[in-house]
């Protein structure tokens, strides 16, 4: 199957692709899972992997391709590179944060960030909060960066009456 997007973001995993991959696309509606590649005996003394095990599994979330490779514990995520995920509602901000942070890191809740079980970093963002943090008048934006900057998960209400408050 020929991939038409130009950039496919590739996640590293020790040994965890394809579980990783099964449970993003139960996250996110229009999901799924396209490929799952296994490793050879070609190679084995550089990848060091059973032939037959799961090399990569290639996987879209909403229409958006992603790889995942089982790579070894050589490298872990860091929040250097984060995925955002835009919201109407703060049903959805409750319901992606719910699932994602399930299992995560939940020292690193911040701002909207969170980290999921498997050690990547998300951004569960309310539209909203971009047009407030951009709002004309900058004392309103500043009162919005100083609310969000005490949340963890992001409360549309509040920032709404923050913004409305002089």
């Amino acid at each position: 199957m020929q991939n038409h997007h130009m950039i496919t973001p590739c996640l590293w995993f020790d040994d965890q692709a394809e579980a990783a991959a099964q449970f993003y696309t139960s996250v996110f509606r229009n999901s799924k899972i396209l490929n799952i590649s296994r490793y050879g005996e070609a190679g084995q003394e550089i990848h060091g992997k059973p032939a037959g095990t799961v090399m990569t599994v290639s996987f879209e979330l909403n229409g958006q391709p992603f790889t995942a490779l089982n790579g070894g514990p050589t490298f872990k995520f860091n929040e250097a590179i984060s995925f955002q995920i835009f919201c109407d509602t703060q049903e959805e901000v409750d319901d992606y944060w719910q699932k994602l942070s399930a299992g995560g890191d939940e020292t690193a809740q911040q701002c909207g960030w969170l980290k999921d079980q498997y050690g990547v970093s998300w951004q569960i963002i309310p539209r909203i909060l971009i047009e407030l943090l951009n709002h004309s008048d900058a004392a309103t934006a500043q009162r919005v960066t100083t609310a969000m900057l005490q949340m963890k998960k992001i409360d549309i209400d509040e920032l709404k009456q923050v913004a409305a408050s002089q």
